[in-house]
This record gives structure tokens, sequence and C-alpha cells, in this order.
């Protein structure tokens, strides 16, 4: 099915665990800490506020295991 489509398999096969644990655990995390069970006004404020959790919290507090910083500080120590 992957080539008719065109597109190429990523690391195994179906139903292995390692191919979508980085984004299963992003997505986790999301729908915990933003989404939950609580209803959006519109599909564009759903948007705004997922965009704004991975810009501001994501991206600028959560520390990573690879050393331990967040995205932005990585990057402002690789930059320096």
């Amino acid at each position: 099915m992957a080539s008719e489509f065109r597109v190429r398999l990523s690391v195994g096969r179906t139903g292995q665990c390692w191919d979508d644990a980085l984004a299963e655990s992003f997505f986790a995390t999301l729908k915990r800490e933003l989404l939950g069970d609580r209803p959006w006004p519109g599909r564009a404020a759903a948007r705004t506020a997922i965009f704004e959790w991975i810009e501001v919290r994501d991206n600028m507090r959560r520390l990573r295991s690879r050393g331990y910083r967040s995205p932005a500080e990585y990057e402002t120590v690789l930059a320096a």
C-alpha cells in the first residue's frame, strides 16, 4: 500500500512500538495538558491554542532528555 501512495515507511513494520513512540508521547502530553475533555468553540480557537502551547510551553520550557535543556536554550547555547 505504501508504494501505491509513493511513501516510504519509517523505522519498521506495522505494529512495532518504536515507530511512533515520539509522536504518541507528544500528542499524549498535548491532550493531557491542553486539550483534555473540554469543548472548543471552533477549529480556529483550537488551532491557535495548540500553536501557542507548542511555541510557549513545549519549545521554551519543557526540558528534553538530551542535555536536559529546552529547544530554545539548546539553540542559544549552540549559537554561542
